[in-house]
């Protein structure tokens, strides 16, 4: 298995966390059920010019994104399909980092998986012709930095929404009335400019950053769950169990047992 990742140079890097290639063989098949990380990402399946969907509860297929798919912010958890043989490349942008690419607010993505052409139409196929032009994964990962760095359009500087965002990020306690107020903003109206870029309220985008740095506390050694829910910020630990299976769709323990290669990952049963 290959699984590599590139950060791009600026002004990309203002919104683009980094870009990711992963291609293997005699990839054990399964579904895998991924948990929301508060941004959006888009996928390029360069193997085949098709992308299954999965329904989140029966799991079953419902439909194609043709080639390219655009994950909206998520507050769900959604399933995806792992092949026996992978080649795919993405682009994994910051919270609230799609707005310069795609011309639609972020809350109208929020739980959304769409065909990238029915945002892009010709240029998300256009993209995919590119990159399987290219002979080498650095070769691939310039050819997307470049083709992103066409279609960037600086959005209009929301600065309550970056320090928010800043807030948020840097520690579970920076309570959101305490950062509205610091802002100086209504309420209604931090909510609103916040979900237009972010794609979630402030207070689901919160929840789900203490549940990714739950996921990102936990190791193979024995788990103190008691404390893992304080130190992030849960009042306890039926509060942290509760939030927990909102998000994943599961309990901390079958968590552990099932995850995948990565904290948002959950490797599903057959």
């Amino acid at each position: 298995m290959i699984y590599c990742t590139y950060i791009p140079r600026s002004p990309l890097s203002q919104f683009v966390e980094f870009f990711w290639f992963r291609e293997g063989y005699n990839v054990p098949k399964a579904q895998a059920r991924l948990l929301p990380t508060g941004s959006m990402e888009l996928v390029i399946n360069l193997r085949e010019n098709s992308i299954p969907l999965f329904d989140r509860s029966s799991r079953v297929q419902y439909g194609n994104a043709r080639g390219s798919m655009i994950c909206g912010p998520h507050s769900k958890s959604f399933i995806v399909n792992v092949n026996s043989e992978v080649c795919v490349m993405g682009v994994h942008f910051k919270p609230g980092g799609g707005i310069p690419f795609f011309a639609v607010p972020a809350k109208e993505l929020h739980n959304q998986i769409l065909s990238l052409d029915e945002l892009w139409n010709h240029l998300a196929i256009a993209l995919r012709d590119r990159l399987l032009e290219a002979s080498t994964i650095k070769t691939r990962f310039l050819v997307l930095e470049q083709f992103f760095l066409s279609l960037i359009q600086l959005p209009e500087h929301h600065a309550a929404v970056d320090f928010a965002l800043q807030q948020f990020e840097r520690s579970h306690t920076s309570t959101i009335a305490t950062v509205t107020q610091q802002i100086g903003f209504s309420a209604r109206h931090f909510n609103q400019l916040f979900r237009d870029r972010v794609g979630l309220t402030p207070k689901v985008f919160c929840r789900v950053q203490r549940l990714r740095q739950v996921l990102n506390l936990l190791s193979e050694s024995s788990v103190d769950w008691i404390d893992i829910a304080l130190s992030c910020g849960y009042f306890d630990q039926a509060h942290f169990i509760h939030d927990f299976r909102s998000f994943a769709d599961c309990t901390p323990t079958d968590y552990l047992k099932y995850r995948g290669l990565h904290p948002q990952h959950i490797v599903l049963p057959n």
